[in-house]
């Protein structure tokens, strides 16, 4: 029998990489926050709670100059994404940011989109 060459390929063994920050659960979470603040007028609102601190729908709807179910619309969003929270002050609710973090993201994401244009 005349046997045909063989190639032999040997495969090196590739470590399992893990990342520190966190499991699978936690990139899950990290893409649900990526998607609630991709919306402009979402991160547009991150930024003016950051810099003025709570707000009212009202001054949020003069400030961005666009509807006020819209605002309130996108509001909602941030607030089941954990992001905003609306305090109860009478007949108005102020809204605030859940925590620092998140105008860091926003923050670094306006200052990385600059960058690029230069």
């Amino acid at each position: 029998m005349d046997s045909a060459p063989t190639d032999h390929v040997t495969h090196d063994v590739v470590p399992e990489l893990h990342s520190s920050r966190g499991d699978s659960a936690a990139f899950v979470a990290a893409g649900e926050l990526l998607k609630a603040l991709a919306a402009p007028i979402r991160a547009h609102l991150v930024s003016l709670l950051d810099e003025h601190g709570p707000l009212c729908v009202h001054e949020l709807v003069e400030s961005l100059n666009v509807a006020q179910p819209l605002v309130s619309q996108h509001l909602r969003i941030l607030r089941a994404a954990g992001v905003v929270v609306g305090d109860r002050h009478g007949r108005e609710v102020r809204y605030r940011l859940a925590d620092e973090h998140i105008a860091h993201i926003v923050a670094d994401a306006v200052l990385h989109s600059q960058e690029d244009r230069r």
